[in-house]
């Protein structure tokens, strides 16, 4: 069996100093943002906010300056992430675009798109979804069914995605679909992604998906034919696989990949101030335990990131690990506290418990089931 090593990472000054000032700028721009929405972690959408993101040069923090970057360290950007999330504050409508979108732009896309879309999303103007998952198909990408044919004016594209969040707000969409032959042998070729302007396609229909909190994130994107230019084409024709294999490593190793419940940690604590339970002092402190080995994980990735390496296998352990932690987080507040979820009680606790007990069954989905991502980390430990 081989072995899966995460170096130490550096500590870096510049972010520690930037901490400091990313604090100060949600204290003041957030100040009245209740626990309960603070609880909704990165589905909080407010396009004012990350227009505000953007103007303090926190957006597309690492890209290159000509595409409206700003050429600062991984680091500095897993700061800024760590602090807003930890803060409850509403990234949604950035969040996918400085995560993954924009890397991926940034490495396949062609001149043109570069210069049409980065420097929106790097002034928070510019928002994205993703066309992965699809029907009967689950964290299964390989067998993905939309298809993209080229006619004489484009690309015409048939198919489903689902579950695609902020889709019915987002500006774009980097679809992941089928585009040539595969074999049983290898499923993965002939597959290509494109940039899908959401507000401007042709035979594309957005229609809601009201989840178990009965919010509306997710959605069901249908494409009838629609039509899609030429110059959407990202990268080369074929080259599919790579690019969503790549695009998935920044999804799953971020700190929103334990960082979800937070805010019931936060609320749990207060709520047993005064508390002389020795069961509960020690479940904070393993949930404490958990949480700082999970980040020194995740600044490990970021190091990768800073230099340049593919973390793909160590952003798997991440987001596997990370969904494990936060999805134990709500059965142990209740183990401690005897209170009944309700999102509309005026106590705090009982408030953000119920959003995390019904948000929670869809963090081990998001970013790879479970079983996919265990696939992933066998393999890497030659088992498999």
């Amino acid at each position: 069996m081989d072995a899966i090593r995460f170096s130490s990472p550096p500590r870096h000054e510049a972010a520690e100093a930037l901490r400091h000032e990313v604090r100060a700028f949600l204290a003041e721009t957030i100040p009245a943002r209740t626990p309960l929405a603070r609880s909704d972690s990165w589905n909080g959408y407010d396009r004012d906010f990350s227009r505000k993101m953007g103007a303090r040069g926190w957006l597309g923090m690492t890209w290159p300056k000509q595409y409206g970057g700003h050429e600062r360290s991984a680091f500095e950007r897993y700061v800024v992430v760590e602090e807003t999330l930890a803060a409850g504050a509403p990234v949604l409508s950035h969040w996918i675009a400085d995560r993954q979108s924009g890397p991926t732009l940034l490495r396949f896309g062609t001149e043109e798109q570069k210069g049409r879309v980065l420097p929106g999303i790097a002034a928070g103007e510019t928002c994205f979804c993703i066309g992965m998952s699809e029907p009967d198909s689950g964290s299964d990408l390989a067998a993905t069914r939309t298809r993209a044919v080229r006619s004489a004016d484009g690309w015409r594209i048939t198919g489903t995605k689902i579950w695609t969040s902020n889709a019915h707000n987002a500006d774009y969409m980097i679809l992941f679909c089928r585009s040539g032959d595969s074999t049983p042998a290898d499923r993965q070729a002939g597959t290509s992604q494109f940039l899908i302007d959401m507000k401007n396609t042709p035979g594309l229909t957005v229609r809601p998906i009201i989840d178990l909190a009965g919010q509306h994130h997710f959605n069901e994107c249908h494409f009838e034919d629609a039509l899609v230019p030429a110059g959407a084409l990202i990268g080369t024709e074929g080259q599919g696989w790579q690019q969503v294999m790549s695009e998935l490593a920044f999804e799953r190793s971020g700190p929103e990949r334990f960082l979800s419940s937070i805010q019931l940690i936060v609320e749990l604590i207060a709520a047993l101030q005064g508390s002389d339970s020795d069961l509960a002092r020690a479940a904070i402190g393993r949930l404490t335990a958990h949480l700082i080995v999970l980040r020194r994980l995740s600044r490990s990735v970021a190091a990768m990131l800073e230099a340049g390496e593919n973390p793909a296998l160590h952003a798997a352990i991440v987001k596997d690990q990370g969904a494990l932690f936060e999805q134990a987080i709500p059965d142990i507040a209740r183990s401690l506290i005897d209170a009944e979820p309700d999102r509309a009680a005026t106590s705090n606790y009982n408030a953000v418990l119920a959003n995390i007990v019904l948000n929670a069954p869809s963090w081990s989905l998001r970013g790879g089931t479970r079983e996919i991502l265990r696939g992933i980390i066998a393999r890497g430990l030659g088992l498999r």
